[in-house]
């Protein structure tokens, strides 16, 4: 029981410490996340036309036409899958782009490394994933709003 009012609690906090800047400023969560995380690449307009796109392999998606490219419908499950990057998409080729699933992860960010069995018991653990999944779903959120008409 006192776990799970952790857990509540926890979650609570963080969502709080994630929405009252945001609410304060009047930003838009996800806008900021893609300029922070997406924009070297694809570019601050989404267009793939970002400031390191030239030095890479493979060109970075324009991501204003995802949905034009699949028949006028967003491709939600498909774009989290690929931000997130953890589980690898055969259909996808080789992965250029960062582990977004990873990368997201506040305990994978110090600057030490953590004891994958300490990880195990973290019982923050699966509060670290509704940090990872709400950046996520923050970033497709700004995608799906700037797609092409």
């Amino acid at each position: 029981m006192m776990t799970r009012c952790l857990k509540s609690l926890m979650i609570a906090g963080l969502t709080a410490a994630f929405a009252a800047p945001v609410h304060a400023e009047g930003a838009d969560v996800g806008k900021a996340e893609f300029r922070a995380s997406c924009a070297t690449c694809h570019g601050m307009d989404g267009k793939g036309k970002g400031p390191v796109s030239e030095l890479l392999k493979v060109p970075p998606s324009d991501l204003t036409a995802l949905a034009k490219n699949n028949n006028g419908v967003f491709p939600t499950s498909a774009v989290y899958q690929i931000i997130d990057g953890r589980n690898k998409v055969p259909a996808h080729g080789t992965h250029e782009m960062p582990i977004w699933g990873e990368r997201f992860n506040p305990i994978m960010n110090v600057p030490h490394t953590v004891d994958p069995a300490y990880d195990a018991l973290d019982p923050s653990r699966e509060l670290r994933e509704v940090v990872v999944r709400t950046r996520i779903l923050a970033v497709i959120d700004y995608l799906n709003g700037i797609q092409q008409k």
